[in-house]
């Protein structure tokens, strides 16, 4: 290889390695400011009233993207549901944000009733979610954030024991 084309080569690295530094930085950025924006959105709850998740910072949180038509959401919760029952006493605190119509939330919610609470974010959720990691829009979607609002964990696809096992120990 002569010195002219290893200098084209070398250039072509360097430049796609700075590129991808840039995404990751940009990746970095859109999801602090996605995080940051979290704390000052407000959702309608299902039973009335509202969810302002700034009232949630100064204790950690599990924040979960669900709907009522994915299955894996539904099977998680009651796992969700435990998790905010036994964590609770150490300061965790559980959000349900339904992917979803009011209706159908609480439909569902009737029948399987959760004591952490739940907003109604709607279509709007997924953009949310895609903001805070979740580019595929997929569903489930669970975030870990710490006791000064920030994102620690997140995790696409069902919740599993030993998951929030690994966050309460990390973040709470």
């Amino acid at each position: 290889m002569n010195r002219r084309t290893w200098l084209g080569w070398s250039g072509g690295a360097v430049a796609l390695a700075s590129a991808t530094a840039g995404g990751v930085w940009y990746a970095r950025s859109a999801d602090d400011s996605a995080s940051a924006a979290l704390w000052t959105l407000r959702f309608e709850r299902p039973e009335g009233g509202e969810l302002a998740m700034a009232s949630l910072r100064g204790r950690p949180l599990l924040l979960n993207f669900w709907a009522t038509w994915c299955p894996p959401c539904v099977t998680e919760m009651p796992l969700l549901d435990r998790f905010h029952r036994d964590a609770g006493a150490s300061g965790w605190q559980v959000v349900g944000l339904a992917v979803d119509g009011p209706s159908p939330v609480r439909e569902f919610l009737a029948k399987r009733p959760v004591g952490f609470p739940v907003g109604l974010a709607g279509l709007d959720g997924v953009e949310l979610a895609r903001g805070l990691g979740n580019l595929s829009g997929s569903l489930p979607f669970s975030l870990a954030f710490d006791a000064k609002g920030h994102l620690r964990e997140r995790k696409l696809g069902m919740l599993h024991e030993a998951d929030l096992a690994r966050w309460r120990s990390s973040a709470g």
